[in-house]
């Protein structure tokens, strides 16, 4: 003989004193639901992201992956004091050494300017070329 099971919904077995109907709550999610995603894309509208992302992907996700870093407590670490270093050696080796090659290239051009700056026979520094005077630029 088979057994049958019948489950009683919540209408016909009220539990301890507590309201039955959830409807409430899932009224209440909707509404609360339905306020994050009109404050989401009014922030995207306000911050045009959807743009930025087509214009420039890779730079969207870096500054994603950064933002998320520094939330996520990296800030302060010896993996970001390293990062840091490395960018300030990197930085000074792109900015300063140009600038002091410049520097060392005018230097020099101009002291071998004051030796033999009209004779055929003095070679410059430079492959063969005779050093320009400093004002020949």
């Amino acid at each position: 003989m088979k057994r049958m099971v019948v489950m009683e919904t919540s209408e016909q077995n009220p539990s301890n004193g507590h309201r039955t109907d959830a409807s409430w709550v899932n009224d209440s999610a909707h509404k609360a639901w339905a306020r994050t995603r009109g404050a989401v894309s009014e922030l995207k509208r306000a911050a045009a992201i959807e743009e930025r992302v087509n214009r420039n992907p890779y730079g969207t996700v870096a500054a994603a992956l950064g933002i998320g870093y520094v939330l996520g407590g990296g800030i302060f670490t010896s993996l970001t004091s390293r990062i840091v270093a490395l960018g300030l050696r990197i930085g000074i080796r792109l900015a300063v050494l140009p600038m002091l090659k410049d520097e060392i290239s005018v230097l020099a051009d101009a002291l071998g300017g004051e030796g033999g700056e009209g004779s055929e026979g003095s070679k410059g520094r430079r492959g063969g070329k005779a050093a320009k005077p400093s004002g020949e630029r």
